[in-house]
């Protein structure tokens, strides 16, 4: 689910931006994230059977997609 949601943010928001500034993209972002969540807030509804088993291939998660820092904690 929250991948979904970031994949939808990028295509969005920063894969077709044109913005001159960090601050106007981050303000971007924050607004996209405060309409989406007003929507599901004032239309609120389970998502699990729309995505769950769903999915384009078996799901896996090798190591080089990890994007997590090695030396966070």
């Amino acid at each position: 689910m929250i991948e979904s949601v970031f994949s939808g943010m990028a295509r969005a928001i920063i894969h077709n931006s044109d913005y001159r500034t960090l601050d106007e993209a981050k303000t971007a972002i924050d607004r996209y994230f405060g309409e989406r969540n007003e929507h599901y807030r004032l239309h609120p509804r389970r998502a699990g059977d729309k995505i769950w088993r769903k999915e384009r291939g078996p799901a896996a998660f090798p190591q080089a997609n990890n994007c997590k820092d090695p030396y966070y904690r």
